[in-house]
């Protein structure tokens, strides 16, 4: 095409057709790049169905299950999906397989086998949350399941089974959990664990809210419900955990929390936990390295956004967006509140930059759960993924917006500027938790979507380019075995192995990096320890472990 342009050039006589003819070589070109930057999914589905048993009463419980996680249970290099579930309703009984929590083993080539029974993962209670991290440093992924008022913490055993060590462990449940998070806080070299609560609630509740002229019974708004704090779990290196809630300052402050997600913000060597509130202002716990925590959110700026006013922040993520080495923060609300973000300015300051990364006016009229900032097209800048749906289902009789919603894709365009990108992503649905992993092995990370009442999806990438990747896998080898708290750097971007992405969720598939047409890549890990590893010329398009020495 671009030949044939200059040809034509060449040959005509007239300057205003070579700058037409040159004009549309140039417009050609930009198609062409726009073209290999563009993302698409395409939806495998899993027989998942997440039951979240509706009722007439619109008990709020109702409304938040959903978490799912993405992690390689038995190490054989594919990374697993589970599924958090819900239960009867006042009961909160898994009274029959429907509502049996679920565990997919990857058996390559996005064929997935159901083997709940076997692993030993049907559950207990109304699910919500799921988080995954090796706490016992064993080399297998150990999970923790919250849920209202019966949490759960499963030990990997190594052999495809897991094992039910919440009593012996410490870890409670005596509190409606929404989400929670692993974190190495005082840097020994051992998880710990966050649990994000949400409020007081009982079956007896039954205050009625909405309009009884119209008969239009509604999920009452969240000021009905009194906040709660969050706990905080130290892991003693026994397969016990103590409660340092309390004497930690987590406890300190009260909220309706939904999600938390942890970064070293600040680049002091301690990891940091901010927590998402429920029309509250959010939660910024900064670590101060001896053990406690203060709660910094308002003066660091991420409190609330510009407006001043809390909003119904959810879903979660706390990476570096604009690859200025600071990691940025960025969250989910409901319609009218837009999907804020933060731009880390350093010096332990953010800047709300909603609506200057272009992210505010594409998502004001969205409502949003899950949420993860990933390299879909390996350009070497993250993209922005979220799970949408509102929370009332009937909103559509108040509201000029709609309940059941198409999941969304924005394209990073370089430096945290964002653009909506027809993704291929159809399915109208009430979506909740997101997990991402690359499930095939083929450079290009997919996503994991729960819906109420409706099958999940598994939205496989096959985004056409030439673009290059690196996937990263940090391992210490007697502490931190699976690398949570490793900051890595590769090709002038930052990222860090978590496992707390999103609502609820959790992806523990090592630290995905597109690195666009580079052959070759210097990595370097910092691990908690404070010890840093340094590769060079590193070969691009695959996966790499590097361990701790």
């Amino acid at each position: 095409m671009l030949s044939m342009v200059g040809q034509a050039i060449r040959r005509s006589n007239s300057l205003a057709s070579a700058f037409l003819l040159s004009r549309l070589g140039v417009l050609f070109l930009a198609s062409l790049v726009a073209q290999a930057q563009e993302i698409r999914f395409f939806n495998e589905g899993l027989p998942f169905v997440l039951e979240n048993s509706p009722t007439p009463r619109k008990h709020m419980i109702e409304t938040m299950p959903g978490g799912v996680a993405a992690f390689d249970f038995n190490n054989d290099g594919k990374p697993d999906i589970f599924f958090a579930n819900g239960a009867a309703i006042p009961a909160l009984r898994k009274d029959g397989p429907k509502y049996w929590n679920r565990l997919y083993r990857n058996d390559g080539d996005f064929k997935f086998t159901d083997v709940t029974e076997k692993a030993g993962l049907k559950g207990e209670g109304y699910s919500n949350a799921a988080a995954a991290g090796d706490f016992n440093n064993d080399g297998h992924v150990d999970l923790f399941v919250g849920g209202v008022y019966h949490n759960i913490l499963y030990r990997n055993r190594g052999d495809g089974t897991f094992e039910d060590v919440t009593t012996k462990s410490g870890i409670t449940s005596d509190r409606w959990t929404a989400a929670a998070g692993w974190f190495d806080f005082d840097n020994d070299g051992l998880l710990d664990l966050f649990v994000v609560n949400y409020s007081k609630w009982d079956a007896s509740m039954d205050r009625f809210c909405g309009d009884a002229a119209r008969n239009l019974r509604i999920y009452c708004h969240p000021k009905y419900f009194e906040p709660i704090s969050n706990q905080l779990f130290r892991n003693r290196g026994d397969g016990t955990f103590e409660d340092v809630t309390a004497k930690s300052g987590i406890g300190r402050h009260r909220g309706r929390g939904m999600s938390v997600a942890f970064a070293d913000y600040d680049g002091d060597g301690f990891m940091d936990a901010f927590v998402t509130n429920d029309n509250l202002p959010n939660f910024l716990f900064h670590n101060k390295g001896n053990g406690t925590f203060e709660e910094v959110a308002l003066d660091s700026g991420v409190a609330l956004n510009d407006t001043g006013k809390p909003v119904a922040s959810m879903g979660a993520d706390f990476r570096d967006v604009d690859n200025d080495g600071l990691p940025d923060i960025g969250f989910t609300a409901l319609f009218g509140e837009t999907f804020p973000f933060f731009r880390n300015l350093g010096k332990r300051m953010f800047q709300d930059a909603t609506y200057s990364s272009k992210i505010g006016s594409a998502t004001v009229k969205l409502s949003g759960w899950g949420i993860g900032f990933f390299d879909f097209n390996n350009d070497g800048w993250k993209d922005l993924f979220t799970a949408n749906a509102h929370v009332n289902d009937q909103v559509e009789r108040t509201e000029p917006t709609v309940y059941r919603q198409r999941n969304t894709v924005f394209l990073n365009t370089r430096k945290a500027q964002f653009r909506a990108v027809e993704a291929g992503l159809d399915a109208v649905r009430a979506h909740r938790g997101v997990a991402f992993a690359d499930f095939d092995g083929d450079g290009r990370v997919d996503v994991v979507v729960s819906a109420l009442g409706e099958q999940a999806e598994l939205w496989r990438n096959v985004s056409e380019n030439q673009n290059r990747w690196l996937n990263v896998k940090p391992t210490g080898t007697k502490s931190n075995r699976d690398g949570i708290g490793a900051i890595v750097r590769v090709a002038g971007q930052t990222n860090h192995m978590t496992s707390a992405v999103g609502y609820a969720s959790s992806s523990l598939d090592g630290v995905h990096f597109g690195v666009g047409g580079l052959q070759t890549v210097d990595v370097e890990v910092r691990w908690p320890s404070g010890r840093i590893t340094r590769l060079v010329k590193v070969e691009t398009n695959r996966s790499i472990i590097i361990k701790e020495e």
